[in-house]
């Protein structure tokens, strides 16, 4: 789990699951088979954006509302600064 926002729904942030690790594979411009592994908040950028291909924002994938928060009291409450 960790936190996620998206500038499709400006100023929220929530916690939202993914995996750790992932294997993509593809195809590049030219139809050549590409894959690549990611990890960490690279996994979780590229799943996060695959989800847009599907309709899917991370309001959706969340497990719980509760951890949603606005941009500015995420910032104070979670992160504990005072901007």
């Amino acid at each position: 789990e960790g936190w996620e926002g998206c500038l499709s729904i400006p100023g929220l942030r929530g916690i939202v699951p993914r995996f750790r690790r992932i294997k993509v594979r593809g195809r590049d411009l030219e139809g050549n088979a590409v894959s690549l592994t990611a990890d960490g908040f690279h996994a979780r950028v590229i799943q996060h954006e695959f989800d847009h291909l599907d309709g899917i924002v991370f309001l959706d994938r969340m497990e719980s509302p509760a951890s949603l928060a606005f941009e500015q009291e995420w910032e104070r409450y979670i992160l504990g600064s005072d901007l």
